[in-house]
C-alpha cells in the first residue's frame, strides 16, 4: 500500500509539472515522457527486462554470500586502542574504547556501536557496513554524537580479502564543503584487527592520516 502511495504521488507530481498536459491530454504525456529519455545513450535508455530474469537478478542481490560470511566473523565485543592526529605532525591523543558487532538482517549487513571519550567528552558512534551483492563492493554508513550528518563509504577488499579500503566524503561544518575521506580495515586474524582513518590536512586540504583504532576481542 504504502510503495503504492508513492507511485502515484510520482505520477501527479509529473503530470503537474508536465505543461502539455494542460492542453493535450494523455497522448501528448507519453510524448513527452518519450522525448525526455536520450537517444543513443545505452547507459540512459529504457531496457526492458522478462520477468524471470527480474526475480533471478533480485534473488542474487539478496542472497548473503562469502563477503557477508567474512564479516559475520567481526560479530562480538571488542576493545579499541585509539590514536588521534588533529593536523599532520601533531602529538598524537590516545584513548580507550569498546564497541559490540551484531549481524542484521538475516546476515546481511554488519552493526556495530561504539563508545568512549573524545577529547574529555563521551563519545558514542553506530556503523553499518554491508556487501552490495550488486556492486560487487563493500557499503558503510557512520553516525555519531558529534554532528548530526552521515557519511557514506563505499570501496572494496584486496586479492587477500583481508584489507578493505572505503573512500566517501563528509561535510566539513566549518567550510560547508564535502570533502575526500578514506578508511581502510586490516583483518589480522579473528581477534584483531585495525581501522585507519584519512582525512583533509585543515592547512592544506591533502589528505593525511587522522585516526588509527587497534581492535581486540574481549574474551
Amino acid at each position: 500500500m504504502k510503495t503504492t502511495l508513492m507511485l502515484t504521488a510520482v505520477v501527479l507530481l509529473a503530470a503537474c509539472n508536465n505543461p502539455a498536459s494542460d492542453k493535450t491530454g494523455a497522448t501528448d504525456t507519453a510524448k513527452t515522457t518519450v522525448a525526455a529519455t536520450p537517444a543513443g545513450d545505452p547507459e540512459k535508455e529504457w531496457k526492458p527486462v522478462d520477468s524471470a530474469t527480474a526475480m533471478k537478478a533480485w534473488m542474487e542481490y539478496a542472497t548473503p554470500g562469502e563477503p557477508h560470511k567474512a564479516m559475520a566473523k567481526g560479530a562480538g565485543n571488542w576493545e579499541g586502542e585509539t590514536t588521534m592526529w588533529m593536523a599532520p605532525g601533531a602529538p598524537p591523543m590516545t584513548s580507550k574504547s569498546s564497541c559490540v558487532s551484531k549481524m542484521a538482517m538475516g546476515g546481511r549487513y554488519d552493526v556495530t556501536t561504539f563508545s568512549g571519550s573524545f577529547m574529555g567528552q563521551p563519545f558514542e558512534g553506530m556503523a553499518i557496513m554491508g556487501y552490495d551483492n550488486s556492486k560487487k563492493a563493500y557499503i558503510s554508513t557512520w553516525i555519531d554524537n558529534m554532528g548530526t550528518g552521515m557519511m557514506h563509504m563505499e570501496g572494496k577488499a584486496d586479492a587477500s580479502g583481508k584489507v578493505i579500503t572505503m573512500t566517501g566524503k563528509m561535510t566539513d561544518p566549518a567550510t560547508g564543503r564535502e570533502c575526500d575521506v578514506k578508511e581502510i580495515n586490516t583483518f589480522i586474524d579473528d581477534d584483531h584487527h585495525t581501522m585507519e582513518m584519512y582525512g583533509p590536512d585543515p592547512a592544506t586540504g591533502k589528505q593525511y592520516k587522522n585516526m588509527e583504532i587497534k581492535f581486540t576481542r574481549k574474551k
